[in-house]
């Protein structure tokens, strides 16, 4: 796999991802995307679209987000697909305290990352339009 900056057809193939629910809350739905410019495209060897990473620099932390491919989820790669991000995003924003939030329903995702090192540091709630409010674990892995 190799990563590279997101371009418009990266955003393109992600938006035409469909997750079955309760995971078809990460569906793009074609909204347009804030901040392109920190987003990552994971391709396969042979061109195809495998997932996205997002790094923010917030402060003394960097935020992470991330998505895998609808069909490559539940088989056992998304640990090392974190892990990979993880590796990627150090040499550009250095070793510091990297940050998430993911959705409280999603316990696979939530059980990788604490397989990949991050700690439950809160939760909160947020109101989603065809979704209503929707909790989250906002998670961390020390620098």
């Amino acid at each position: 796999m190799r990563i590279e900056p997101a371009d418009d057809a990266m955003f393109r193939e992600r938006d035409a991802w469909r997750y079955d629910p309760p995971y078809d809350f990460y569906d793009s739905d074609g909204l347009p995307v804030k901040n392109p410019e920190l987003f990552f495209a994971v391709r396969e060897e042979r061109g195809g679209l495998a997932g996205f990473y997002f790094f923010e620099p917030c402060g003394d932390a960097l935020f992470y987000g991330l998505g895998l491919r609808p069909d490559l989820t539940g088989r056992g790669l998304g640990e090392r697909f974190v892990r990979a991000g993880l590796a990627f995003a150090e040499p550009i924003h250095g070793r510091r305290r990297v940050v998430l939030h993911v959705a409280a329903f999603n316990e696979r995702a939530v059980r990788v990352y604490r397989r990949a090192g991050f700690v439950e540091t809160g939760r909160h709630s947020e109101a989603f339009d065809g979704y209503g409010p929707v909790e989250f674990v906002d998670m961390e892995k020390p620098g």
